[in-house]
Protein backbone atom coordinates (compact mmCIF):
# COMPACT_ATOMS: atom_id res chain seq x y z
CA UNK A 1 0.00 0.00 0.00
CA UNK A 2 0.64 3.71 -0.48
CA UNK A 3 0.97 6.31 1.99
CA UNK A 4 1.03 9.98 1.85
CA UNK A 5 3.19 11.66 4.37
CA UNK A 6 1.77 14.97 5.06
CA UNK A 7 2.39 17.65 7.55
CA UNK A 8 -0.65 17.78 10.99
CA UNK A 9 -3.24 20.20 10.80
CA UNK A 10 -5.80 20.63 14.24
CA UNK A 11 -8.41 19.09 12.07
CA UNK A 12 -6.45 16.17 12.44
CA UNK A 13 -6.61 15.99 16.45
CA UNK A 14 -9.31 13.69 17.07
CA UNK A 15 -8.50 11.30 14.41
CA UNK A 16 -5.10 11.26 16.08
CA UNK A 17 -6.89 10.60 19.77
CA UNK A 18 -8.04 7.62 18.12
CA UNK A 19 -4.67 6.26 16.20
CA UNK A 20 -2.75 6.61 19.47
CA UNK A 21 -5.19 4.59 21.44
CA UNK A 22 -5.16 1.87 18.77
CA UNK A 23 -1.49 2.15 18.36
CA UNK A 24 -0.72 1.80 21.85
CA UNK A 25 -3.32 -0.67 22.84
CA UNK A 26 -2.36 -2.89 19.81
CA UNK A 27 1.39 -2.49 19.71
CA UNK A 28 2.22 -1.83 23.14
CA UNK A 29 -0.30 -4.99 24.66
CA UNK A 30 3.03 -7.22 24.90
CA UNK A 31 4.82 -4.73 27.00
CA UNK A 32 2.30 -2.88 29.45
CA UNK A 33 -1.08 -3.87 30.80
CA UNK A 34 -4.21 -2.82 30.24
CA UNK A 35 -4.30 -0.52 33.14
CA UNK A 36 -1.05 1.38 32.69
CA UNK A 37 -2.00 1.87 28.70
CA UNK A 38 -5.33 3.30 29.99
CA UNK A 39 -3.42 5.47 32.29
CA UNK A 40 -1.10 6.45 30.16
CA UNK A 41 -3.29 8.01 28.04
CA UNK A 42 -4.26 10.39 29.97
CA UNK A 43 -1.41 12.47 29.40
CA UNK A 44 2.16 10.45 28.93
CA UNK A 45 0.73 9.62 25.05
CA UNK A 46 -1.67 11.63 23.44
CA UNK A 47 -1.68 14.56 20.79
CA UNK A 48 0.68 17.57 21.69
CA UNK A 49 -0.85 20.22 19.82
CA UNK A 50 2.04 22.88 19.98
CA UNK A 51 4.17 20.54 17.32
CA UNK A 52 1.61 20.65 15.06
CA UNK A 53 1.61 23.92 15.57
CA UNK A 54 5.13 24.62 15.42
CA UNK A 55 4.77 22.87 11.65
CA UNK A 56 7.17 19.48 12.68
CA UNK A 57 4.51 17.16 13.41
CA UNK A 58 3.48 14.64 10.60
CA UNK A 59 0.68 11.67 9.56
CA UNK A 60 0.80 9.08 7.38
CA UNK A 61 -2.32 8.56 4.80
CA UNK A 62 -3.59 5.75 2.70
CA UNK A 63 -5.13 6.88 -0.63
CA UNK A 64 -8.45 7.01 1.32
CA UNK A 65 -7.15 9.11 3.28
CA UNK A 66 -7.23 7.82 6.49
CA UNK A 67 -4.48 8.45 8.89
CA UNK A 68 -2.41 5.51 10.02
CA UNK A 69 0.66 7.01 11.71
CA UNK A 70 1.72 10.44 13.01
CA UNK A 71 5.15 11.52 14.68
CA UNK A 72 7.65 14.23 14.67
CA UNK A 73 10.39 15.99 16.07
CA UNK A 74 10.40 19.48 18.54
CA UNK A 75 12.43 22.28 18.76
CA UNK A 76 11.09 23.02 22.59
CA UNK A 77 12.22 21.61 26.23
CA UNK A 78 9.25 18.97 26.42
CA UNK A 79 10.17 15.38 25.36
CA UNK A 80 7.22 13.79 25.62
CA UNK A 81 3.47 13.51 26.69
CA UNK A 82 0.20 15.36 25.07
CA UNK A 83 -1.03 18.55 25.76
CA UNK A 84 -2.87 17.64 29.32
CA UNK A 85 0.74 16.74 30.74
CA UNK A 86 1.52 18.97 33.38
CA UNK A 87 5.44 18.89 33.43
CA UNK A 88 5.63 20.50 29.99
CA UNK A 89 8.40 22.97 29.13
CA UNK A 90 7.65 25.15 26.23
CA UNK A 91 11.01 27.01 25.69
CA UNK A 92 12.93 26.50 22.55
CA UNK A 93 16.18 24.75 21.92
CA UNK A 94 19.08 26.15 21.09
CA UNK A 95 19.85 23.74 17.90
CA UNK A 96 23.69 24.79 18.86
CA UNK A 97 23.78 23.37 22.34
CA UNK A 98 20.14 20.95 22.50
CA UNK A 99 19.36 18.02 20.53
CA UNK A 100 15.87 18.41 18.98
CA UNK A 101 13.09 15.85 20.54
CA UNK A 102 11.68 13.30 18.12
CA UNK A 103 7.84 13.56 19.65
CA UNK A 104 4.86 11.35 19.52
CA UNK A 105 5.33 8.17 17.13
CA UNK A 106 2.19 6.19 16.90
CA UNK A 107 1.36 3.28 14.22
CA UNK A 108 -2.03 1.55 13.67
CA UNK A 109 -0.89 -1.76 14.00
CA UNK A 110 -2.61 -3.06 10.97
CA UNK A 111 -0.12 -0.70 9.11
CA UNK A 112 2.43 -1.91 11.49
CA UNK A 113 6.08 -2.83 10.12
CA UNK A 114 5.93 -1.24 6.54
CA UNK A 115 7.95 1.57 7.05
CA UNK A 116 5.99 4.30 7.83
CA UNK A 117 7.72 4.79 10.99
CA UNK A 118 11.16 4.67 9.47
CA UNK A 119 9.83 7.01 6.90
CA UNK A 120 8.44 9.73 9.78
CA UNK A 121 11.52 9.50 11.48
CA UNK A 122 13.69 10.16 8.46
CA UNK A 123 11.89 13.26 7.37
CA UNK A 124 11.70 14.30 11.22
CA UNK A 125 15.49 13.93 11.46
CA UNK A 126 16.29 15.80 7.89
CA UNK A 127 13.88 18.43 8.76
CA UNK A 128 15.64 19.28 12.12
CA UNK A 129 19.10 18.95 10.75
CA UNK A 130 17.80 21.53 8.48
CA UNK A 131 16.79 23.59 11.34
CA UNK A 132 20.99 23.45 12.79
CA UNK A 133 20.27 20.36 15.06
CA UNK A 134 23.13 18.01 15.04
CA UNK A 135 21.74 15.96 17.93
CA UNK A 136 18.36 14.04 18.47
CA UNK A 137 16.89 12.32 21.97
CA UNK A 138 13.44 11.07 22.54
CA UNK A 139 11.58 8.84 24.55
CA UNK A 140 11.03 5.39 23.77
CA UNK A 141 7.67 3.03 24.60
CA UNK A 142 9.07 -0.36 24.64
CA UNK A 143 7.99 -1.28 21.20
CA UNK A 144 9.32 1.58 19.83
CA UNK A 145 12.70 0.95 21.54
CA UNK A 146 13.01 -1.83 18.44
CA UNK A 147 12.37 1.09 16.06
CA UNK A 148 15.19 3.53 17.21
CA UNK A 149 17.75 1.07 17.82
CA UNK A 150 17.46 0.02 14.60
CA UNK A 151 18.09 3.65 13.27
CA UNK A 152 21.25 4.14 15.24
CA UNK A 153 19.41 5.41 18.68
CA UNK A 154 21.37 5.05 21.66
CA UNK A 155 19.17 3.53 24.69
CA UNK A 156 20.09 4.87 28.55
CA UNK A 157 18.85 3.60 31.62
CA UNK A 158 14.80 3.04 31.32
CA UNK A 159 12.38 5.04 33.48
CA UNK A 160 9.33 3.82 35.28
CA UNK A 161 7.11 7.03 34.96
CA UNK A 162 4.57 8.38 37.07
CA UNK A 163 0.75 7.80 35.90
CA UNK A 164 -2.44 8.64 37.51
CA UNK A 165 -3.75 5.55 40.04
CA UNK A 166 -0.01 4.92 41.44
CA UNK A 167 0.62 2.90 37.97
CA UNK A 168 3.93 3.73 36.39
CA UNK A 169 4.98 2.83 33.25
CA UNK A 170 8.61 2.04 31.76
CA UNK A 171 10.33 4.22 28.88
CA UNK A 172 13.30 4.30 27.68
CA UNK A 173 15.30 7.53 27.40
CA UNK A 174 17.48 7.23 23.96
CA UNK A 175 19.65 9.48 22.06
CA UNK A 176 21.89 9.68 18.56
CA UNK A 177 24.51 12.38 17.32
CA UNK A 178 24.54 13.60 13.44
CA UNK A 179 27.99 13.60 12.26
CA UNK A 180 27.76 16.22 9.78
CA UNK A 181 29.10 15.69 6.38
CA UNK A 182 33.27 17.22 6.03
CA UNK A 183 33.53 20.22 4.30
CA UNK A 184 35.18 20.03 0.96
Amino acid sequence: MEYKLRLATLEDVPALRELIARSIHGLGAADYTPAQIEAALQGAFGVDTVLIRDGTYFVAETPTRDIVACGGWGRRRTLFGSDARAERDESWLDPKFDPAKIRAFFIDPQHARRGIGRAILARSEAEAIRAGFSSFELMATLPGVRLYEKHGYVPGPAIDHPLPGGLTIRMVPMQKRVHPAPSA
